[in-house]
Order: C-alpha cells, then structure tokens, then sequence
C-alpha cells in the first residue's frame, strides 16, 4: 500500500479548511492509499542534525507527501530528503507571490492583463512619496486594479477609479507589495475557475457578481458548472505547467481579444467546484499523484 503525508497548516483552522482535508483522507480510502494528515507543527525543520531524517522517526518515509501549505522552506527540506512533493515548493512560491506568478506567464507568452510592480522599498520606510504613479498611470488608464502580491479569495484587491482612489489604496494597504493591473471592463463580475490536474482540466466552473467587479465566491459572488472551450482548456493547462503546478486552480478573465489569465492557484480550494459540478478534485488529484510517484519510483529501481 502507498502510504503519504498531507501537509496541512497548524495555526489556520476552519471548517472549509477541513471539508477538504476530509475530502483528501476519503479518497485516499477509495485509492488505497495510506494518508496521514502532517501539521507543519509536527514536522520543523532541523538542518542542525546529525540525522538529516531523524524528524520522520519512528513512522516510515512517506512514498509522496501533497502540501496543502505555503510553508515553502519546509516543502523544499522534505524535497531534499528525496520525497516528491505537490505541488514543488518551487510552484508554491511563485503562485504565492502574484508578482512571480506574472513574471513566469509572461516568460511562457501567456496573455494577461497588463500588469505593472510597485518599486521595492522597506518595511521602515515605506513610500514617503508616490511619484512612481506618475509612470503607472502612463501604462494603465483609470480604473486599475490595484493587489497586494500575496492575498487569497479576492481579498486585498482593489479598483482604483481615479488618482486619489490609488493614493488611499496605497495607504491603506497592509504591504507595500504590490501590483498594477489594466482593468478588463469586458469582464467585470465574471470569471472562470478551471482545475488543471497534470495535463488536463478536471472541471470548471462560471463566476460571477452583480454587486462587485470581482467574482470570488468568498466575496460574494455566485457559481454553476461550466463547459470551457478549447482555447479556455488549453491555455489554464499553458499557464499552471508555466509556473510549475502538478495541479492548480486557474482563473482566466474574458478579454476583448480572448481569455486572459488572472490568477494561478497551487492550493485552490475546490469545494465550490464539487458543490456546482460534482466534479471530486481530490480524487483527481489524489489519482495523480498515485500515478506520478509510482513512475518516479519505477525509475529509481
């Protein structure tokens, strides 16, 4: 029997969080696989050791482990003790960060909205002046969205209608990472949510809004399955296998020219999908990761 390691965070509980770890352990059962759920608590990493795996004493080492976690340093310690880890800490770090998410679509070619960074400064000295808006508003008109580089759910987001909607957003903001975004009025309140499992969509499901011009089910917006066309199929697939995801929640904008990315998520939560569509992320991912780690290990023997 295979056995594995779901990660999942020890400090941020809630009962969404928990209706998808009850979902992994389920199918896991239907699949035969042996999967212990790991907080990031029970597993520091110790690179002061003698014993590089002394920390997975006494229980075995498992065949894979799926992080359900943006505790990166940990995922990239458990890579390095040779256990295949999904997604790579590597794909987790650039979803997490908006900024390297856009940077790697556009390596890939991959259209989005035109997409500016605020210049890097310090914690202790933040922006004493915002001059450098005179150079974004030179590439964006009004209204922009303006994000944080690290939120989730729609959270941290914002549409700046005019030059003093941006200085306040600026204030307020709880980080000085952030990012400027060409607003595409073609898809104001309206979205899709395509799960990429390996080289493949799972499921997809319409968003949208009536009341604000982001479609996140979390900030109010509502859902039904949705069948995406090839195009939509093909580039949700392009834009997670550019940053690196074994699996991931793509969310693409209707632009005026064709579908644009808006977002890759390593850890997108897939509970709405199943609510709307039937469609069992866990089960396709868990059979993923099946198939992946006995490769791996057929090439190791």
């Amino acid at each position: 029997m295979m056995t594995g390691w779901l990660v999942v965070n020890a400090f941020l509980r809630s009962a969404k969080f928990d209706e998808l770890t009850g979902m992994f352990c389920d199918a896991a059962d239907r699949l035969s696989v042996r999967l212990r759920i790991k907080k990031n608590s029970d597993c520091l990493v110790d690179i002061t050791g003698l014993d590089k795996e002394s920390f997975l004493m006494p229980e075995e080492k498992p065949d894979f482990v799926i992080f359900w976690d943006k505790d990166i340093l940990l995922a990239e310690y458990l890579e390095s003790l040779g256990i295949p880890v999904y997604n790579s800490s590597h794909s987790i770090g650039v979803c997490d960060d908006k900024r390297k998410t856009h940077l790697a679509l556009y390596k890939a070619g991959i259209p989005m909205p035109r997409t500016v960074f605020s210049p890097m400064t310090y914690k202790n000295i933040g922006y004493p002046d915002l001059i450098f808006l005179d150079q974004v508003e030179k590439c964006l008109s009004y209204p922009m969205v303006i994000k944080e580089a690290f939120g989730s759910f729609g959270a941290q987001v914002w549409l700046a209608g005019d030059r003093a909607d941006a200085e306040q957003i600026i204030e307020n903001a709880s980080s000085e990472e952030l990012i400027f975004q060409r607003y595409i009025a073609a898809s104001r309140g309206r979205d899709i949510r395509l799960q990429v499992v390996g080289d493949h969509v799972a499921g997809a499901m319409y968003r949208y809004s009536e009341n604000d011009f982001r479609a996140n089910i979390t900030a109010g917006g509502h859902m039904h399955s949705y069948e995406p066309s090839e195009e939509e199929i093909l580039l949700a697939i392009r834009a997670a296998h550019a940053v690196g995801c074994s699996f991931a929640g793509v969310d693409l904008l209707f632009g005026e020219e064709g579908p644009v990315v808006c977002e890759v998520n390593s850890n997108a939560h897939f509970k709405s999908l199943w609510d709307c569509s039937g469609v069992n992320t866990a089960e396709e991912i868990m059979q993923y990761v099946i198939q992946q780690t006995g490769r791996k290990k057929g090439m190791c023997e």
